[in-house]
């Protein structure tokens, strides 16, 4: 069964920096998709960014985090890092990690999901 561990949230001042741990375990592939999400109180879901985990970096950012985040991975420790810098109080929110099962081979790595695991959420708090 794959689980999810996000780590990281917190509070910070605007302008601030952040970085979300998201640690997988129970795969069968090495390769799946990883996606880091975020919803704030009162709207919908938001997909920040997804991985391809072995892939190339992913250049799939949402355009309201764009020149603000990096999703990265560290396969050795079955983690994927999102970094979030010049923070604004709009990005206030419980970010998620997701993936799919994994796979052999991916089509494409863009990611589009669905997403069958997530983690358990950690909050972010940008105070102005």
């Amino acid at each position: 069964q794959v689980q999810l561990v996000e780590s990281g949230g917190g509070s910070v001042q605007t302008g601030g920096s952040l970085r979300l741990s998201c640690v997988g375990s129970g795969y069968t592939y090495k390769r799946k998709c990883v996606a880091w999400f975020r919803q704030a109180p009162g709207k919908e879901r938001e997909r920040v960014a997804p991985i391809l985990t072995g892939g190339s970096v992913s250049a799939y950012y949402a355009d309201s985090m764009k020149g603000r985040v990096t999703i990265s991975q560290d396969n050795a420790k079955n983690t994927v890092y999102l970094e979030m810098n010049s923070l604004k109080p709009e990005d206030t929110a419980m970010y998620y990690c997701a993936s799919d099962p994994g796979r052999l081979y991916y089509l494409r790595d863009d990611c589009p999901g669905p997403f069958s695991y997530w983690g358990q959420g950690t909050p972010v708090t940008v105070s102005s």
